[in-house]
């Protein structure tokens, strides 16, 4: 009985200081959406990030095929771009090919934007991979950075 009542604390504990530590850190973010928000595809699709956000949460993953971090929640982006419509933003690694080899030989489900140059990287102030956005109705909901959940990133799109 005791090891359960101090695993309770611990758990309860860790919750509380990684949801203090993921306030803090996306509490200097981006507040207001930039104007990188309409894009291609690697897949030649055109996104316009605020008109699909009007129907329902949008999520925005910043990553990189060379984050670690990013091996691990990558994974749970993907299956959350099965409820969700999920665009993913691949800064610094490499060609639109390239990213796309990578996402195929990992399963990624998310349709992929590549930030070749950075512009959206900058416009959108991304200085951590992971970096996650939830946008509904053209409004910036909730932002995270580092490693985050499953749970974690469907628990703010619903309060989205």
């Amino acid at each position: 009985m005791r090891f359960i009542k101090q695993t309770c604390l611990y758990l309860s504990l860790f919750i509380v200081v990684s949801t203090g530590v993921d306030w803090y850190r996306t509490s200097d973010g981006l507040q207001e959406l930039p104007s990188a928000l309409i894009s291609q595809t690697i897949d030649g699709e055109s996104v316009d990030l605020v008109e699909m956000s009007s129907d329902s949460p949008v999520i925005v993953y910043f990553w990189a095929t060379w984050c670690s971090v990013c091996r691990f929640v990558s994974p749970s982006v993907s299956w959350l771009s099965d409820y969700y419509p999920t665009y993913a933003v691949a800064l610094s690694s490499g060609s639109d090919a390239r990213v796309q080899a990578f996402t195929q030989s990992h399963n990624y489900n998310f349709e992929t934007i590549n930030d070749t140059q950075g512009s959206w990287m900058k416009s959108w102030q991304i200085s951590v991979t992971p970096t996650i956005y939830i946008l509904h109705q053209g409004e910036i909901k909730s932002a995270t950075t580092g490693f985050t959940s499953p749970i974690g990133i469907l628990v703010r799109a619903w309060l989205s």
